[in-house]
């Protein structure tokens, strides 16, 4: 069967090509740069939880090396620190940030006492080295074919694939069986699709810069608004300030509306009164690397799907303000389309189970951008906040940063509750913390060749996740429980489900009781959970997931 053409040699194209190739399906990435990229230290990405493990996961190294997990989160306002977040690294309890501009405030009690995360802290990583990884990762992986100096200009479909054509020194056609744009906001696959691409056009614009210096909260990131002191005659309501290894920070300021031109002298400018500013007066010794603008657009394709052609990442929506990285919900968008592709790569294609793809991703991003745009007149221009935000000032500095760390409307990983994917409901279900539609908790499992492994290790595979809450297996060999009690009848149950599934044991789960059953789609969100073995409810939900009975491939393979 014919590859998947993956447009795009960016971070959502490198890795939906790594994803795809996980669940053994091929893919040609047509890449129409030389197959480098351009180090831009002023370039960075903000990583949750889930796509850092995503990332790990494809990549097949750590990256905690290449980027920098943040030691905490602090909010300032003026002089005062008014929120600090800390984040518990592996092994230990997290000590209170160091001392300097704010820190003291703090501690002399005028901002509340630091709050203690209940996670990991985002990655923060430059988007050259990320993207390294992933094509270090491509060129040991030979189910990958990487055409360098290949520019799309033409796409036709047909009912059993996709024809490209592409311009260069490498100037042929490519057979897929299918294509997805991962080729950024200029996309040429929406272009030539004539899908439109509504929305708003600098909706905000940073002034950015990366720079060797000491600042005085090592490993902390920051979200300073109102800073009190004049910034070069421009009004810079707001300074974001993010560590990235080897003390090399980046720093934003947001311009106000109606500034044209940001001259090379206006950013040391900026750099040198923050810096200042951040250290009573004078400006510490710094070495400036890298300058840029960055502008935000809030945009959203009419349609994610046409035929055997998708859109994904950049190409498919522009969104960024208030926290919401763009490239972390490109990532989802591989997440939930590559293991769909697969299935149908293997099995043949389903309508409902790839249509599901637009209907889910669309909607998140819809979401998030709606919560934006909601919230941007009122945090930055003024506005009845007591209608929307509860304590002014407060509010908007909670809401800021839980968009930034991945909190609330504005930053949490979306669900997909309303999927057409969802299994109807039953009176079998189990309650747990997390909601059908939501992503798992990252719990520790004990896989079928008895290892232990925690569970978003098993995702990605394109099987289907069985996931068993039995406490006290943990302390017992698995030899001992696997033909005991439920275990016989639920391993039946999942060799007879429609699709490839992998049953694991968890010690625990949040919120669930004994012997509850959960159903992981193979992109770790879940389908349902269970109240004991039920083979027939956890069938349905199961033929569920998948779009439900493939009746049209039904009647084509019996023809």
């Amino acid at each position: 069967m014919d590859p998947v053409i993956i447009v795009g040699a960016g971070p959502v194209g490198l890795t939906l090509a790594l994803a795809l190739a996980r669940q053994e399906v091929p893919s040609v990435v047509l890449d129409e740069g030389p197959g480098k990229d351009e180090q831009r230290a002023a370039r960075t990405v903000v990583l949750r939880e889930d796509t850092t493990a995503l990332m790990e996961r494809l990549a097949g190294v750590p990256l905690a090396g290449a980027g920098l997990r943040w030691t905490g989160w602090r909010s300032m306002r003026r002089k005062q620190t008014t929120r600090e977040v800390l984040f518990a690294p592996a092994g230990g309890a997290q000590e209170r940030g160091g001392g300097g501009y704010g820190a003291a405030e703090s501690r002399s009690g005028t901002a509340e006492e630091a709050e203690v995360a209940d996670g990991p802290a985002p990655l923060h990583i430059a988007q050259h080295v990320l993207t390294g990884a992933l094509r270090a990762a491509i060129a040991r992986e030979p189910l990958v074919e990487v055409a360098v100096e290949s520019r799309l200009d033409s796409v036709e479909q047909e009912p059993s694939g996709v024809t490209a054509h592409t311009r260069g020194p490498r100037g042929i056609w490519w057979r897929g069986s299918h294509l997805v744009g991962c080729d950024g906001p200029r996309s040429t696959v929406r272009k030539l699709l004539d899908i439109r691409f509504p929305g708003r056009t600098a909706v905000e614009r940073h002034a950015v810069a990366a720079l060797h210096a000491e600042l005085p909260w090592p490993g902390e990131a920051l979200l300073h608004r109102t800073p009190p002191w004049r910034t070069s005659g421009t009004a810079v309501g707001e300074i974001s300030a993010r560590p990235l290894p080897d003390g090399v920070w980046r720093l934003d300021w947001l311009l106000p509306a109606g500034t044209d031109l940001v001259t090379p002298e206006l950013l040391v400018t900026l750099v040198r009164e923050t810096l200042a500013g951040w250290h009573g007066g004078s400006t510490p010794a710094y070495d400036l690397l890298d300058t840029g603008v960055h502008t935000i657009h809030h945009r959203l394709a009419r349609r994610w799907r046409v035929g055997r052609v998708f859109l994904a990442g950049d190409a498919a929506h522009l969104l960024g303000a208030l926290g919401t990285h763009g490239l972390d919900e490109g990532l989802r968008d591989v997440d939930n389309l590559a293991w769909k592709l697969a299935s149908a790569w293997h099995h043949g294609p389903h309508e409902t189970l790839l249509d599901s793809y637009q209907a889910e991703r669309r909607a998140v991003v819809a979401a998030r951008l709606r919560a934006a745009d909601q919230a941007l007149p009122l945090l930055r221009g003024g506005g009845p906040l007591r209608s929307y935000v509860p304590g002014t000032a407060r509010g908007q500095d909670a809401l800021l940063a839980d968009g930034h760390l991945g909190r609330g409307a504005l930053g949490a990983p979306g669900s997909y509750a309303g999927s057409p994917l969802q299994p109807a409901p039953s009176e079998s279900e189990a309650p747990v913390d997390t909601e059908p539609g939501g992503t798992v908790a990252d719990v520790r499992v004990t896989a079928e060749d008895g290892s232990s492994v925690r569970l978003r290790d098993r995702l990605g595979r394109g099987s289907l996740l069985v996931v068993l809450v039995a406490p006290g297996t943990g302390v017992w060999e698995r030899r001992h429980w696997v033909s005991a009690g439920i275990m016989p009848r639920l391993a039946a149950a999942v060799t007879a489900l429609p699709h490839p599934a992998e049953l694991l044991v968890a010690e625990s789960y949040p919120g669930a009781a004994a012997h509850t059953v959960l159903l992981v789609r193979p992109d770790g969100h879940l389908v349902t959970a269970l109240s004991g073995v039920r083979p027939a409810d956890l069938y349905q939900a199961a033929e569920a997931a998948l779009g439900g009975p493939a009746k049209e491939q039904a009647a084509a393979n019996a023809g």
